[in-house]
């Protein structure tokens, strides 16, 4: 017997992280009162109408319709978001900021491609994987495919440069190839290979060689490359157990670089504290968990794959962030999803949520 509607426990902690990460967004969003740059309403508005509105509406679309509908769509959506993406970086028409031409600009609004490219890649690779099963555990059929969309789709990113997209884009695929039972050695010919191609980035780009030198220095310096980390981890300590209260973080109005992005996690811990910290922490963990048992109890190969993939691209960039705040990974540009500031990447996960919702609708009970 199959479900006819989507599985309400996963529903249920979705949205009530939906509805944590706007509490947060709006106080941490406060912190740019009295900055330059982008305003408190600018930002506002993009949330609300780019990723809320939008996402809101993708998530419907995508959790209404049979998620098998898509699976022969998977090569032009594929082939189009490649298009899209490889459109940042020609002059006039990709947008660059802070050194990297990752945004398309139309009129007022601007998106990362590199959002629909991920999701675009998860669709793909599930489609092919569910359809080689059988022969999965071959260098043709396993590994290859994998190298062609993932691999294709990071060196794209790496081309912006976004490598912070390119290893989600390829840790998702190699969960995927993993949860297909793909195998072990061809997995773990992926990391050394991704250790490498991480490892020459930081040769070429000073940058990600700084933020490795600062990651495992002892005497990184506080004012200068350590600084968002400094500052994260006396935000967090700041929190002690219960937190300062809804909008009285310190952090966010002067030291914080990113309030609103990056640095979003450290202000949840400011004004909520360790427990707040905790419950942010088990609602993400709970997304991975029931996502997860969604695709352990649906029939068909590519539903599951499918819900691996995306689940795999929700939380691991979510945990990314978390960790890089508490000076536990090197730091990162990858979202809070459903709380840092970016339209698109909200829009695209609400979409992708939208798709595991309609998988669920097909669970054994």
């Amino acid at each position: 017997m199959i479900k006819s509607k989507v599985d309400t426990p996963f529903l249920l902690v979705f949205l009530t992280l939906i509805l944590f990460g706007l509490i947060i967004f709006t106080s941490a969003a406060l912190g740019l009162l009295g900055r330059g740059g982008a305003t408190f309403t600018s930002v506002a508005v993009s949330q609300l109408l780019l990723g809320f509105v939008c996402g809101g509406i993708a998530l419907l679309f995508f959790s209404r319709i049979d998620y098998r509908r898509l699976r022969p769509l998977t090569p032009y959506f594929f082939a189009f978001a490649m298009g899209l993406t490889l459109l940042t970086l020609v002059p006039h028409v990709g947008l660059e900021l802070k050194g990297a031409a990752r945004w398309i600009q139309l009129g007022p609004v601007t998106f990362q491609p590199e959002e629909v490219l991920k999701f675009a890649a998860v669709l793909l690779l599930a489609a092919v994987y569910a359809a080689k099963l059988k022969s999965i555990r071959t260098l043709k059929d396993g590994l290859l495919p994998l190298l062609l969309i993932g691999g294709g789709s990071a060196a794209v990113l790496l081309m912006q440069p976004t490598t912070d997209g390119a290893i989600l884009i390829m840790a998702a695929c190699t969960a995927m190839l993993f949860a297909a039972g793909g195998k072990v050695s061809h997995i773990a010919l992926l990391a050394v290979a991704g250790m490498l191609v991480v490892g020459v980035a930081a040769y070429e780009r000073p940058y990600l060689a700084e933020r490795f030198v600062t990651y495992f220095s002892d005497n990184a310096d506080p004012r200068g490359a350590g600084w968002q980390t400094e500052q994260s981890l006396i935000a967090v300590g700041s929190g002690q157990l219960t937190g300062r209260g809804f909008g009285q973080s310190i952090e966010k109005f002067s030291y914080l670089p990113e309030p609103i992005g990056d640095s979003i996690f450290a202000v949840a811990a400011e004004e909520f504290g360790f427990v707040g910290s905790v419950l942010l922490v088990l609602m993400y963990a709970g997304v991975a968990l029931l996502g997860l048992r969604i695709a352990a109890r649906v029939p068909d190969a590519f539903g599951g794959l499918l819900v691996v993939g995306l689940v795999m691209i929700i939380i691991a960039q979510s945990f990314t962030n978390i960790a890089s705040t508490l000076g536990l990974l090197p730091v990162s540009g990858l979202p809070l999803i459903f709380v840092s500031h970016g339209g698109t990447a909200l829009a695209l996960s609400l979409a992708e949520v939208g798709v595991i919702l309609s998988v669920s609708r097909r669970m054994k009970p």
